[in-house]
């Protein structure tokens, strides 16, 4: 049986992270160092040692890293709470692409690795990128990757471009996925590396104009020129990418969509604010049956994609894969959320495409949500996928 009931702990947790962003973290949304390109690293900087007095940073992170490690229906809750603001998640340090990158090397980074990567990324000191989609090549279809990583037996030579590649500009832990080619000296196929930001042969093109500004310095081109690596740097077994990227996929997904909920959230109850106090022929405008309708079907979406996010967290927390519900969660909440933003914009009217409010902003955000991890009619390939594999088994 399905059990969502919420441990008297995390609702505590849930709320204090909420009064944490609330009190500390949304009059920063004001600040110019929140850029078209999203917040600098300067303002980032700032926010996490916010939340480091108040001993909420990296909430998530297993125990043995000096987390909480909660379950994932839990962290549904938290992460919630912390998307109150689109800079929450942000201070936490439980924005993409750190949080899923730290998910990632937690599960198959070796010991070394760990504590090079992996903990000052925990505690807040670095940034991580995972360096997989490209112009033409690796995206929604990995299958695709055209980066390539050649291998004389000592080191490997990694040769590409990358773009959209999240929080690039002052990353110093990366992931980049790339094709090793057949060679004389051990197996090939798609793999993943580690190596430090500064590492000769990495060189960030430039910053790409994007409607989102709510990643830490926005989405970069990046290209390796002959970027040399150890065999040290494997991140994880050569020909492995795809099945770990989808280890880290699953989850993120997930988080993306509990994040984007409390944003969504937030816009609601800025809307049904308004449209209490805003009048409009006579009575106030939510009082119109328009008006009234819109936040209605608001309300309705958000419990749904609430109660749907808790569902494929649960079948996480049994020990399931999870990839066919996370894939209809995130086709499911992706979509619905944006039709939230929209119609809290449109309930503040003219308003509502400004900047006097939050609202336009997360409406800008959001959008971009619909394509994090894979597009909708990505997931939906792969759910009629699975409907049919399924189909074909029974039979």
């Amino acid at each position: 049986m399905i059990d969502f009931s919420v441990p008297a702990s995390v609702t505590a947790l849930a709320e204090e992270i909420r009064q944490f962003v609330t009190e500390e973290i949304i009059p920063f949304e004001t600040d110019p160092r929140l850029t078209a390109h999203g917040p600098s690293d300067e303002l980032r900087q700032e926010l996490v040692e916010l939340a480091r007095k108040r001993g909420l940073l990296t909430f998530q992170a297993p125990t043995r890293h000096g987390g909480r490690e909660p379950s994932h229906v839990d962290q549904a809750v938290l992460y919630e709470a912390a998307g109150w603001s689109t800079l929450g998640p942000v201070a936490l340090n439980c924005a993409a692409p750190d949080e899923g990158n730290m998910f990632l090397l937690n599960k198959i980074a070796n010991d070394e690795q760990s504590a090079k990567f992996l903990e000052p990324v925990i505690a807040g000191h670095q940034r991580s990128v995972f360096a997989m989609t490209e112009p033409g090549g690796a995206g929604s279809d990995p299958g695709q990757l055209k980066t390539t990583a050649t291998f004389d037996g000592t080191t490997y030579t990694i040769n590409g471009t990358k773009w959209l590649i999240t929080g690039a500009t002052g990353a110093q832990v990366w992931i980049i996925m790339a094709d090793v080619q057949e060679n004389d000296h051990g197996p090939s196929g798609a793999t993943l590396f580690l190596c430090e930001g500064d590492t000769p042969g990495i060189s960030i093109d430039r910053v790409m104009s994007t409607m989102d500004r709510n990643y830490v310095e926005g989405h970069g081109v990046v290209t390796f020129t002959d970027l040399r690596l150890p065999a040290s740097s494997l991140l994880g077994e050569v020909g492995s990418a795809f099945r770990y990227a989808q280890l880290r996929l699953a989850p993120a997904r997930l988080t993306h969509c509990m994040r984007w909920l409390g944003a969504a959230a937030r816009a609601q109850s800025i809307a049904v604010e308004y449209a209490q106090t805003r009048t409009a022929f006579g009575k106030p405008i939510g009082e119109h049956q328009g008006v009234g309708f819109m936040l209605a079907d608001n309300e309705i979406a958000l419990q749904q994609c609430r109660l749907a996010i808790w569902w494929a967290c649960w079948t996480l927390d049994q020990g399931q894969r999870g990839r066919h519900e996370s894939s209809m969660v995130k086709a499911l909440v992706s979509e619905e959320l944006f039709k939230v933003a929209d119609r809290c914009v449109q309930v503040l009217g003219g308003i509502g495409i400004s900047d006097e409010t939050p609202i336009g902003m997360i409406f800008s955000d959001i959008r971009g949500f619909r394509l994090y991890d894979g597009p909708t009619e990505v997931h939906k390939y792969a759910i009629a996928r699975q409907i049919l594999r399924t189909e074909r088994q029974r039979s």
